[in-house]
Order: C-alpha cells, then structure tokens, then sequence
C-alpha cells in the first residue's frame, strides 16, 4: 500500500477516536462534578517500503498516533442551589463512596438522604465519613456542612449541635491514574494512592458543574469532521489517481 494511503488511513484512525472522546464530553456536559477527558497525540516515524531509494531524512515516513487520553481536572464552574445536602469542592479532593465494588471516588456533590437515614450519593452509593457511613436521625433538622466536611444538625428540640461525622476528602498525588466508571465515579488505577486531602474546602448549598465548554467541543467536533472529510477526499483521489495509472498502463498498443 502507497505511504499516502497508510498516513492518511492511521490519522483517520485516530480521528475516529477522538471523536468520541469529544462526544462524551458533549453528553456529559451537564452531569455535575464531570471532568472532561483530552487526547494525547504525538508523532511516530517509521521507515518507507523502500527506503533504500532515499536519502537522509527522506527514508522516513511520518505517521500521527493516538498515544492516550488524560483527564481534565480543572475545577468546573459552581451554582448555588439552597439545598442543604448539596457540597461543591473547592480544591482537588474527591468524596469517598461505597459501591459494590468497593471505595469509589467522585465530584459529584448532589447528595441525598436514603430510607435507612445514610448520607448517600444521586445513584444510591453511600457516602463516606471517617469512621464509615454517616447516619441521621429522623428528629434531625439544620443539616449543617463545614468547609472541612464537619456534619452537625440540630436533634430535634435541642437548641445544641450534635456532630453526625465528617465528610472524607482524599487527592491523589497522581490522579491521571484514576479509573473513570459509570454513575460518575473513579476507581483506583495501579498506583493510584489516595491522600487525606486537608486544602480543599467544601461549599454548602452549592453543587460544582461539568468542566465542559460545550462551545469549545461543538467547535472541536466540527474541526475533526471537516478534517476527516478532506483526508477521506484526499484518499479517494489518490485512490483514482492509481486506478487511471494502472489502466493506462495496461492499455498497452498491440
């Protein structure tokens, strides 16, 4: 095969996939606590078919390679919702959940109160304090959330605070190795250690939301269709050019 078509073919390649890295930042542009995810590219060089007829530099043909994804972990913009339950983190501490599969992490700072009285998160997971799930009483009202995930309420008639836990916050010194699962949460990648996390400050009342510029990915997408278009007609014209070649070539005079 021609190096023309191989170029073209292993940057539509990768095309593809960043298509749909952006067009699952587009879908979750409105989900609360959502990092955007990029993708990583970079140059891979390798030798022609025939790289004896070359010289120099000319003996390499420069393909384009999508070398990973990496996550976006700028802090999105909040919004003030009034409800008491909801925390938006200042900082890069996550909340510590537990799932099925064990402790997850997440942003989403959308929290509820279950049946059982349990902190839990929009998707039922419970939500982690330092000694475990934290618990409420029915007689509790005035649900207060410290900036250092302090919980106290006021229990029932009494007019003095009773402490109910603290929120765990916990960073990673290399939070790249997270793991991104359903339901908005992280799992912990080889090597993915968590901190306790004592810079961040939680925001009561408000709720953080998606990184997301949803302006800046619709232009994006628009960029890698346009470009995956004209490598598409690049191709089919090299693709004709060697099928009018070869036809020439073969209408050989008797």
């Amino acid at each position: 095969m021609q190096n023309t078509l191989l170029i073209g073919l292993s940057k539509q390649m990768v095309l593809e996939r960043q298509i749909d890295v952006v067009a699952n930042n587009i879908a979750n542009m409105n989900t609360n606590g959502y990092k955007a995810d990029r993708s990583l590219f970079q140059e891979y060089l390798s030798s022609s078919a025939h790289e004896d007829n070359f010289a120099g530099t000319d003996r390499r043909v420069s393909f384009v390679q999508d070398r990973a994804t990496f996550h976006d972990f700028s802090q999105g913009s909040t919004e003030q919702t009034k409800n008491p339950l909801d925390v938006a983190i200042d900082g890069s501490a996550f909340l510590v959940v537990q799932t099925p599969g064990g402790e997850r992490y997440t942003r989403d700072g959308n929290l509820q109160i279950n049946n059982q009285g349990q902190l839990v998160t929009a998707d039922g997971y419970q939500v982690l304090g330092g000694s475990g799930p934290i618990t409420f009483q029915q007689t509790d009202h005035d649900i207060s959330i410290a900036p250092d995930g302090n919980i106290t309420v006021v229990e029932g008639t009494s007019t003095l605070d009773s402490v109910r836990g603290r929120l765990r916050l916990v960073s990673f010194p290399d939070a790249q190795r997270l793991l991104k699962e359903g339901s908005n949460l992280y799992a912990p990648g080889e090597g993915a250690v968590p901190v306790v996390d004592t810079q961040s400050v939680l925001r009561q009342g408000f709720i953080e939301k998606s990184n997301v510029n949803s302006v800046t990915e619709m232009s994006r997408m628009i960029e890698i269709t346009r470009t995956y278009t004209q490598i598409a007609s690049l191709l089919q014209q090299q693709s004709d050019l060697h099928k009018s070649a070869i036809e020439k070539l073969a209408d050989v005079p008797t």
